[in-house]
């Protein structure tokens, strides 16, 4: 009876056998990273800052929208006359006047305003006068333009707002990238760890059935005399201290569980149960390539880049504004005048009556000092960006080598403990041998299977310690997304606008 338990323990510890639980969910890694994107309430909640952006973006391009204006007004006045003599000897000089003024304007990428009034006035007298109409129209339409020649001349300082807007909607994007990276290797890290909560969980059962097995066969041993009583407590505290085991391993378990349903913002109440297991092939790296990856894919440094290029627009446009204003001011028309409104229209569209001018206006104030010191912020604020720019590149480099140097011991890792677990199976199957010609007692088997279970635990955490060690590394060269195939476009920017509208 003895040699069947011991048996059956050794293959029951040395095969690891994993039972999955009834009530569990079964999740895969995919499934896992799927969720995380699509339903991540942080990455949710982020997606909204370049959403706003495009609303910024949009707003800011507004100021190539026509603009359409419109006076209109009406006047009735009765006076007395300075002298009846002009006003043919009435002594109470009533007077109308209407007036209707349409008309549109738009800015122009050069900074210039072209703007065509059409204006229309109307007035009518109790006065007869043999100099003027005691009623007429009179009408015009002018093309006026006004065009800076110095400051704010060009392309650059007419659509600033829209230059620094895509700039912010850009780096908004890098930076949502950047939460959506580490977001994903949160998720695989949970991932893996809730696999090894389970693996050592079984183990822990595996254990405390064993341990039971043995103090039921102690039992007998000593009811028949062969054992001594003191054996029985050695075995009930084997049970024990197991049973404690098992109910840390079960709350682990639950605990990451948890982490990971929160993450994932997954509406189960099962336990989830990872079946994606853990991989331990080996990577080669270079740290020159690894590095070059890294400065060239990390949306961070994206996000920075975006960032000095916007405060380089700025720039030029504060050191245009240093520039004097000098505007030219021109305008073109055609006008109308007669007693009805269709003999006004004729004169007008005749072009018999044309009018233009032409003007420079000039504005410099002495000194300067607001648009110099403008300037010189700008500068400082270029500068700035790329000082920090470079920190952050001399920071994802060491960040670069961290992860290559712990994926390597993280690797060595699990050669140690693979190594550690064979040679504690083989003193396991050493001990039964022992224990079948009286050469070890109970306690002796059960902390040597104590031992291997320890060492299966050890190794299971060093292919965990590995796979993060190799998330990590992926992260760092910003590769991770890439393998996983998650790509992040402003398409679901632009979609979550688009629904908002």
């Amino acid at each position: 009876m003895k040699k069947y338990i011991l048996t059956v323990l050794c293959l029951a510890l040395m095969c690891g056998v994993v039972e999955a639980d009834e009530t569990s969910y079964p999740l895969g890694l995919k499934e896992a990273l799927r969720l995380a994107v699509e339903r991540n309430l942080d990455l949710r909640a982020q997606l909204y800052t370049p959403a706003m952006n495009e609303a910024d973006v949009r707003f800011n391009r507004g100021i190539y929208d026509p603009h359409l204006t419109l006076t209109t007004g009406y006047t009735d006045t009765r006076s007395i006359p300075v002298s009846t003599i002009t006003t043919g000897g009435i002594g109470k000089l009533h007077q109308q006047t209407f007036t209707v003024d349409p008309g549109i304007n738009q800015l122009f990428p050069t900074g210039a305003t072209v703007g065509l009034d059409f204006s229309n006035y109307y007035s009518t007298t109790n006065a007869p006068s043999s100099i003027a109409k005691d009623s007429y129209w009179q009408s015009a339409l002018t093309l006026n333009v006004s065009q800076p020649l110095l400051k704010n001349f060009g392309r650059d300082a007419t659509e600033l707002g829209i230059a620094v807007a895509l700039g912010t909607k850009e780096g908004s994007v890098y930076h949502y990238q950047s939460q959506v990276l580490a977001t994903v290797l949160q998720v695989k890290t949970e991932y893996y760890k809730l696999y090894y909560d389970y693996e050592d969980l079984e183990s822990k059962r595996v254990s405390l059935k064993d341990a039971q097995r043995i103090l039921s066969d102690t039992k007998a041993r000593v009811k028949a005399g062969v054992l001594p009583a003191m054996e029985v407590l050695n075995a009930e505290f084997g049970v024990a201290s197991r049973e404690k085991d098992l109910n840390d391993a079960e709350r682990s378990v639950q605990d990451e569980s948890d982490v990971l349903r929160l993450l994932l913002q997954l509406d189960v109440k099962d336990v989830i149960r990872p079946t994606d297991k853990p991989g331990s092939e080996r990577i080669e790296t270079s740290e020159d390539g690894a590095i070059k990856k890294a400065l060239a894919a990390r949306p961070e440094l994206k996000e920075a880049r975006t960032g000095i290029k916007t405060s380089e627009i700025q720039a030029r446009v504060a050191k245009n504004n240093t520039l004097p204003n000098l505007n030219l001011v021109a305008s073109a028309g055609l006008n109308g005048l007669g007693s009805g409104y269709g003999r006004d229209m004729d004169r007008l569209s005749s072009a018999n009556y044309p009018a233009w001018s032409i003007s420079l206006q000039f504005d410099y104030p002495l000194g300067n000092t607001a648009a110099e010191n403008s300037y010189i912020k700008s500068k400082l604020k270029v500068s700035q960006g790329e000082t920090q720019l470079q920190s952050q590149q001399e920071t994802i480099a060491n960040e670069v080598r961290a992860a290559i140097r712990a994926l390597a011991s993280s690797y060595k890792q699990i050669e140690v403990t693979d190594r550690a677990r064979a040679y504690a199976e083989e003193n396991l199957r050493a001990y039964i041998r022992r224990s079948e010609v009286g050469l070890a007692t109970i306690k002796d088997v059960l902390d040597v299977e104590n031992t291997l279970a320890t060492a299966r635990s050890n190794h299971n955490k060093a292919l965990t310690d590995y796979n993060t060690a190799m998330n990590q590394y992926w992260k760092a060269t910003g590769e991770l997304l890439d393998r996983e195939g998650i790509i992040i476009s402003d398409k679901e920017v632009d979609g979550l606008y688009d629904r908002t509208r």
